[in-house]
């Protein structure tokens, strides 16, 4: 087992960042996809493009997985474990939601891997740039093994527990995702009534630029929606999946959100309306009934 080889599991929009940031620290870097001409361009980057998740993950320091969701990991990993062994740490990087938790744990426990709850904050930008922020739960022996990678994919990384079990990182990922949900959406129906009432919609970011109601989040979303760019850097459709977690375990944990219910209920239209594919500032699109099917 090579500290310094890591294996990406997983080649969506982050996987991929994450695995150039890698390489780019001069790390041994294997990927894999399910489908694998997802995968096929980092070879040109020095990435090691497996058949088998097996494959990447065999004699890896560091396994990532990077994937849609708490079923999509368990799957991905359990394709993997012909090339586990015990030791390796396992930087669970996706954002699952506390269901998915309990059966993560277990099989990490029952193959020797040395979990890291390590669900990430960013998009595409910071993801290739090395700048994401890092919400991390894991042992000492982890945070030593794990340093090389986490120094290459993050920006910051926050240590908020010693035992990933708890799933702490996990529950933070999902509180700053109900606000940048929120966020999007406050700033894509800000822009709609501007429009509706007849205004220039940049206006409104105009009148607010560089006060206490800015942020860089807000204007760089409202930038896509002004110039009509919605390439993901964070898809909608992932955004959706987001918004339908963040509510699941906040009624299992007895506490109501309506502006998250309105959110989650949003970005599902949106995605029923095809725009699943694109960034989710194209929420800002089903704010008119004139662009919506029937």
């Amino acid at each position: 087992m090579n500290s310094t080889t890591v294996a990406v599991l997983g080649t969506g929009i982050m996987g991929t960042g994450m695995a150039h940031s890698l390489r780019r620290a001069g790390l041994d870097v294997r990927a894999w996809n399910r489908t694998r001409v997802k995968a096929e361009p980092l070879a040109a980057h020095g990435v090691t493009v497996t058949d088998t998740a097996a494959d990447a993950v065999r004699g890896a320091g560091v396994v990532i997985t990077m994937l849609t969701d708490g079923p999509a990991v368990l799957d991905t990993i359990g394709a993997a474990q012909a090339g586990l062994e015990d030791g390796q740490v396992w930087l669970q990087t996706s954002t699952v939601g506390l269901a998915a938790a309990p059966e993560i744990t277990r099989f990490a426990t029952g193959h020797g891997l040395d979990l890291v709850d390590a669900p990430v904050l960013g998009t595409r930008q910071p993801a290739e740039a090395g700048q994401l922020l890092v919400f991390a739960a894991g042992s000492d022996k982890a945070r030593a093994q794990a340093a090389p990678a986490l120094d290459a994919i993050a920006a910051r990384t926050i240590w908020l527990d010693d035992n990933a079990g708890r799933a702490t990182a996990t529950r933070l990922k999902l509180v700053v995702n109900s606000w940048v949900l929120a966020t999007v959406t406050g700033a894509a129906e800000a822009l709609a009534l501007a429009e509706a009432l007849g205004l220039e919609k940049r206006v409104f970011t105009e009148t607010i630029a560089g006060g206490g109601l800015d942020s860089g989040y807000l204007q760089g979303k409202s930038a896509a929606i002004l110039s009509g760019d919605y390439t993901p850097s964070f898809g909608l459709a992932t955004a959706a999946k987001d918004a339908r977690l963040i509510l699941d375990d906040a009624a299992a944990a007895g506490v109501r959100l309506d502006m998250a219910e309105a959110v989650a209920a949003r970005f599902a239209r949106a995605v029923e309306q095809g725009h699943g594919d694109k960034d989710l500032a194209a929420t800002y699109l089903v704010s008119f009934p004139q662009n919506q099917p029937g």
